[in-house]
């Protein structure tokens, strides 16, 4: 039995852990012989999504479903699976992932509902479906989904970080946090488990906790920028800029181009009084991100400090132009007319 022939078999069986396994030795075969079949890097991807590894996932999915060429030759397959057994929910599922997975999101939403449909008690669609829902804009039906998917596998960490996520986004707080937990239950190893968790104790004004989930995440993974940098702001809000300033350092160690830790840095910087140093890390910041409107505004308030009117302004309106959030926008402009100077920005 070919490899192609396996991998059909194993799919239609709901047997995913052999469509991997068969998918990733059917993968090494030909890079050895030279050839390529996309076929056998999206059943590679179907297997990495499946498993939650979107990292593998993204890497397979340039290798099957970048070139035109290689989207219809995929296309054919699972349109001939889905010709085939059109009753099968697992070829309905893998029909929604090709669906998705080469740009067609909307069309892939009633290949999941018919996988649904056809295996009520799949968890898989639901949490598949609930990604379209979410990419859309539509969190309500996203987060039924998820719930749906959780409630139909209580052990479904990725369906359930997903929903913690959905909830937290809405501002229920209250019932992102148990999600959190279940996955640090299901998952105790996963620094972005407990990362999540942090992050949602910290918006719920509860410090220590969430610097104690930050500390296990770093823990788990100490060169997450972004978790440096989070943990940063944490202490920051508690008055404590020496280690804010520590950890916005280890950020930039682990990524050198996190441009938001150098802004960070500028502001204590520049709240020591330290402008010139204030002003190389806005500059890193702005070489990062030019639309940084933080690192505009840290700038213009040098300027503003060393008598360089008119640069001040040019960097206010920058950051203005650049600021997405409403209050922080309104903020630029009450600082403005305090100073009585918003009359070219």
């Amino acid at each position: 039995m070919d490899h192609l022939t396996t991998i059909q078999d194993a799919l239609t069986r709901g047997d995913w852990p052999s469509v991997h396994a068969e998918a990733s030795a059917w993968a090494k075969e030909l890079e050895a012989e030279g050839r390529r079949d996309p076929r056998a890097q999206f059943a590679l991807n179907v297997g990495h999504l499946l498993k939650g590894e979107f990292k593998d996932a993204w890497k397979t999915h340039a290798k099957a479903l970048q070139e035109a060429e290689d989207i219809e030759l995929v296309r054919a397959w699972t349109g001939a699976l889905l010709k085939e057994q059109p009753e099968n929910a697992n070829v309905q599922l893998v029909a929604g992932l090709f669906l998705s997975q080469s740009g067609q999101s909307e069309q892939s939403v009633n290949r999941y509902k018919e996988a649904i449909r056809l295996d009520p008690l799949a968890a898989y669609p639901h949490y598949f479906l609930g990604q379209i829902h979410e990419r859309a804009g539509r969190p309500e039906l996203a987060i039924k989904e998820y719930r749906e998917a959780v409630k139909l596998d209580p052990s479904y960490a990725l369906a359930r970080t997903n929903l913690g996520v959905a909830y937290q986004e809405q501002g229920q707080f209250e019932l992102a946090i148990p999600q959190y937990r279940e996955v640090i239950k299901l998952t105790p190893n996963d620094p972005v488990a407990h990362a999540n968790l942090a992050c949602a104790l910290a918006e719920q004004g509860k410090t220590e906790p969430a610097l104690l989930e930050y500390k296990e995440a770093l823990r788990l993974n100490p060169h997450d920028a972004e978790v440096h940098f989070a943990l940063g702001g944490l202490y920051e809000t508690k008055g404590r800029l020496d280690l804010a300033l520590k950890e916005y350092e280890e950020a930039l160690k682990a990524d050198p181009n996190f441009g938001p830790a150098e802004t960070a840095i500028g502001w204590i910087r520049l709240n020591k009084g330290w402008r010139e140093e204030a002003m190389e890390s806005f500059g890193r910041a702005l070489k990062a991100n030019p639309e940084d409107a933080r690192a505009y505004l840290g700038i213009a308030r040098v300027y503003l400090l060393r008598g360089k009117q008119q640069t001040a302004m040019e960097n206010y309106a920058l950051a203005l132009k650049f600021e997405k959030d409403p209050q922080k926008k309104s903020q630029i402009m009450n600082d403005l007319f305090r100073e009585g100077n918003t009359w070219d920005v």
